[in-house]
């Protein structure tokens, strides 16, 4: 047998090869690329790797980090900190302190040793630029390829970071080489999603590698034994391979004896040959996650140093172990399984303890230890009392990291721990109850609202009323209920009361009582019992001026504020909004309003407003890592104003995005309400029709206890009806809604305004509409005075009693930000009906000109159809009205697409593409295409003088500020 196995060539693999090499080619070009090169188990995708890696060899820097195997416990942004290390040791820490200046300081959460970082000093956000900068930074010195191993033990936080780089890395010189041991991907799980919406973005090429043809296997094996093998010989060899490269590798050393029976027993054939000072350093390093250097495995092994270099000569040379980068790994991570399980529990235990206590030498104590890798290491040593303490403190650090599903992990595996160290509390300084409270915190925040519950209740399992604190007992129950708000569910406001009773008499503590009165009265203004809601937050703001806490009488402002606008002092609510922003010092408060104001405002038809508001929050939510939930309420507050500005793909982009993460079940119905909607806009009916199906009786349940969710279903229905053009049975969505004995929302003026849409179609089809007009009418002026007089009524009015001059009115204000962009087709359907009553066709042809290519701007597919359909029935020359109707202006800003003016704006605010990518939720690559044509089209040469162009327009313009500050 050869001295090394991977000595010998590579067969089977030129095309792939020359896939990789190809795509190589056009990154040099400035054209970035990512790989995922996925195959089973020892089907060659590192060996492959290798071979690519020769071939760049001094065209390019190769950086390589692993997702490590520790089984649950897997370490946050694993490969990533791999692969930055290796960046900054080529490029030199301090040009990359200079390179990055404040950047660096986030870089520190991973790298201290570059800069120390806090987390009160960064963010996820400030986390993830400082990483791409880097990157960039390092490709413009030479060519980067970044391969990442293993993806399939990799964490959910470098699943989100390689996420965001494949999006965020648009224009440098970088290959992203990603392996994937497809066997071990579970559908539907963080991998295997991350892969199949990557895929579908057309983020990540996918390179498959097959097992390999006959031929290929017999070039292999005689290639290891050096000889021609008899066709016997290689049938024995193909059948018990099955065309797997590495068992072809390991079955040919077995070539001249007795094949072993089984595959365990394969992989050890050439651990057994081995003299036993080897196999004391392969047992040694079967313990190890990662690649050991030197010094690490000879202590560990205990051998003198002449001893353990000749075991360690003959490991290598047996193709076991490797050396690579001066460190040693095993040549295959199946051949590490193999001795590694063949180990006796007992040396288990002890290899692993031995690795423990190393960590903690090296790190000066657990704390400064690589928290995951120690909390695996005790965990398989079985001693349960460090593993516990050490699971703690991987939580927090994941958690600090802003990595809540890896903290969510150790936190569980630290509850599982609990049971079995009798003095578990002394050991993590933290009873059980505040480390119930703090997993189930993290799961929530990383969208896990089903298992959040599931803790928050074995908790409340564990409750003595007479034993536990009272304060702690009201807390748990706050807790449950907040929980069963996230998931939609009915039984918060009992718990909340019950909350209270536990504090009466038993706890003095205003701040707490007004946490819990302002989440009891929300959820009172939720469900409709809005005077009621006013009334305790009343108390809550009191409590909190006492208990000298700005944040709960914020809080407690912008309760009152919600329930006001909704009985409809519009008045009053804007001034207690306004004093919830004075009030707000910390993130949750200021996330509070920003979700609840933007909300309003949209209900109000202040579209640009609201966007406003909910966009200036969401860069603080993801810098507090609640992306997921508060973020994705801010998310749907941006996205209903930008549908009904007709924005649809900036809000498909939303979609899109809020599906690639997990977010709490509340957050989800809302997105899917608007989800429909665009659905419905483009025309896919049955593709709305399956998800209203799926989510309807969803809705149903929280629509009991949310009346907003109960509005949303509304609206779904409606859609969805209208997506199929069956105007009736929309209509009488509407007219059942008006019957509806329940509370009234604002929500209501906008399915009051389709209605009258909906009135007009009926009426155009020769329906009596007369009963259905006069209540939507009644519905609308019973509102209150501050709620009438504005655009929408005057619209409103116009469709349910048309004539020309009302509707002429009704087009002009359609026109405005502050009412729905389909208005902009209706008011123009209708008028171009009744002037082809009046034999006005001319005008009615131009007038519905407009209108179609209103609806072909915004792509509406039912609007265009209807459109489309009474345009043919009256014979109006469309084509030649659109031709002769329009206008050329000699502005070059009249040119500009609407997305391209949005680009400018941005451009003129100063902003990068990758950040005008994410203010509207598009790729840097498409935002580059915009600039480009942008710039064509101003006929100018730099973004500067793009710049200058905004700004003279802005100062052409009327400006008015409308969103109280």
């Amino acid at each position: 047998m050869p001295p090394s196995v991977p000595s010998s060539a590579m067969v089977g693999r030129d095309a792939e090869l020359a896939t990789m090499r190809g795509n190589f080619e056009r990154v040099l070009e400035g054209a970035p690329t990512a790989l995922l090169v996925e195959g089973e188990a020892g089907i060659g995708k590192s060996r492959l790797l290798r071979e690519f890696s020769a071939v760049v060899h001094g065209r390019a820097d190769v950086h390589v980090g692993w997702c490590l195997d520790l089984g649950a416990s897997r370490t946050p942004f694993g490969p990533v900190t791999g692969i930055l290390r290796s960046i900054v040791a080529k490029m030199g820490a301090e040009s990359v302190r200079e390179g990055l200046g404040a950047g660096a300081e986030a870089l520190g959460m991973l790298l201290p040793e570059l800069t120390p970082a806090e987390r009160s000093q960064t963010s996820p956000d400030r986390l993830r630029d400082a990483i791409a900068s880097l990157i960039e930074a390092a490709a413009e010195r030479a060519p980067q390829v970044l391969v990442v191993e293993d993806l399939h033990w990799a964490d959910e936080s470098t699943l989100a970071l390689l996420s965001f780089l494949l999006r965020a890395l648009t224009r440098a010189r970088i290959l992203l080489v990603i392996t994937c041991r497809s066997d071990d991907v579970r559908r539907g799980d963080a991998v295997s999603r991350f892969i199949g919406e990557s895929t579908r973005a057309r983020l990540l090429e996918r390179i498959s590698l097959d097992r390999l043809h006959p031929s290929a296997v017999r070039q292999l094996a005689e290639g290891i034994v050096g000889a021609p093998l008899s066709d016997a010989a290689l049938d024995r060899i193909h059948q018990r391979a099955e065309g797997v490269p590495f068992f072809v590798e390991e079955i040919a050393g077995c070539s001249t004896g007795p094949i072993p029976g089984s595959l365990r027993d394969l992989l050890l054939a050439r651990f057994d040959r081995l003299g036993d000072d080897a196999k004391r350093v392969v047992r040694v390093a079967s313990g190890a996650e990662r690649p050991l250097p030197h010094l690490l495995v000879m202590r560990l092994a205990g051998l003198p140093e002449a001893r353990f270099d000749d075991a360690m000569r003959e490991a290598t040379r047996s193709g076991i172990l490797v050396v690579v980068d001066d460190d040693y790994r095993f040549r295959h991570a199946l051949l590490r399984e193999a001795v590694h399980d063949d180990l006796l529990p007992g040396e288990r235990a002890r290899l692993h303890r031995s690795y423990a206590e190393t960590l903690e030498e090296r790190g000066q104590g657990a704390e400064g230890a690589d928290a995951a890798a120690l909390a695996y290491h005790w965990q398989l040593a079985q001693d349960d009392r460090r593993a516990l303490a050490a699971a703690v403190v991987a939580m927090l650090d994941a958690k600090s990291r802003f990595a809540f599903a890896s903290a969510a992990r150790f936190g569980e595996l630290a509850l599982d721990l609990w049971v079995r160290v009798p003095d578990a509390e002394d050991v993590i300084n933290l009873d059980r109850f505040e480390l119930l409270r703090t997993l189930a915190s993290v799961l929530r925040n990383a969208g896990d609202g089903e298992r959040a519950l599931a803790v928050v209740d074995a908790a409340l399992a564990e409750v003595d009323p007479a034993l536990i604190d009272a304060g702690m007992h009201a807390r748990l129950l706050r807790d449950r209920a907040y929980y069963l708000m996230n998931l939609g569910r009915a039984g918060s406001i009992g718990l909340l009361q019950q909350s209270l009773g536990i504090l009466d008499g038993a706890v003095d503590d205003d701040r707490l009582r007004a946490s819990i009165l302002n989440q009891l009265a929300s959820r009172l203004m939720i469900t409709g019992r809005l005077e009621e809601a006013i009334e305790l937050a009343t108390e809550a703001g009191e409590r909190a001026v006492r208990a000298g806490s700005d944040d709960e009488a914020s809080i407690a402002a912008n309760v009152r504020g919600g329930a006001r606008a909704h009985l409809g002092d519009l008045e009053a609510g804007h001034r207690e909004y306004a004093l919830a922003l004075r009030l707000a010092r910390g993130t949750n408060a200021e996330m509070r309003y920003r979700v609840n104001y933007s909300d309003l405002l949209g209900l109000l038809g202040r579209y640009r407003d609201a966007v406003h508001v909910a966009e200036d929050g969401l860069a603080p939510a993801r810098a507090f890592g609640v992306e997921r939930t508060t973020g994705a309420l801010m998310t749907q507050n941006m996205a209903v104003p930008l549908l009904e500005l007709g924005e649809v793909e900036r809000v498909e982009g939303m979609l899109a995005r809020e599906l690639s993460q997990r977010t709490l079940r509340i957050s989800h119905m809302y997105s899917t309400m608007t989800r429909v909607r665009v659905l419905s806009w483009r025309g896919r009916y049955d593709d709305a029709a399956d998800l209203l199906r799926e989510w309807l009786p969803s809705f149903e349940e929280t629509g009991r206890v949310e009346r907003q969710i109960w509005y949303d279903g509304v609206m779904m229905r409606v859609a969805v009806a209208e997506a199929r053009a069956d105007h009736a049975d929309a209509l009488a969505e509407i007219k059942a809604m008006l019957a509806d004995e329940g509370p009234v929302f604002l929500h209501q003026r906008r399915l009051m305004l389709e209605g009258a849409w909906l009135i007009a179609e009926r009426r155009a089809a020769g329906d009596d509409v007369r009963d259905a007009a006069e209540q939507v009418r009644a519905a609308w002026l019973a509102q209150s005075p501050q709620l009438l007089g504005d655009r929408w009524g005057i619209i409103l009015e116009s469709l349910l009693s048309p004539s020309i001059p009302a509707l002429h009115e009704a087009v002009d204000l359609a026109d405005g930000d502050d009412v729905p962009v389909t208005f902009r087709i209706i008011t123009r359907l209708e008028l171009g009906r009744l002037l082809v009553d009046t034999g006005a066709r001319a005008e009615a042809a131009a007038v519905m000109a407009q209108a179609r290519n209103e609806a072909e701007r915004l792509g509406h597919v039912p609007l265009a159809r209807v459109v489309g359909e009474f345009s043919a029935a009256a014979g109006l020359a469309v084509e030649l009205a659109t031709a002769s109707g329009s206008r050329r202006s000699d502005d070059p800003l009249d040119t500009l697409t609407a997305r391209e003016l949005q680009v400018l704006e941005l451009i003129a605010e100063g902003l990068s593409n990758r950040q005008i990518g994410d203010r509207l939720f598009i790729s840097a690559k498409t935002v580059s295409v915009h600039v480009s044509a942008v710039l064509r089209k101003l006929e100018v040469g730099t973004r500067t003088e793009a710049a200058v162009v905004q700004q003279k327009r802005r100062l052409r313009a009327d400006g008015q500020g409308a969103v109280i500050r």
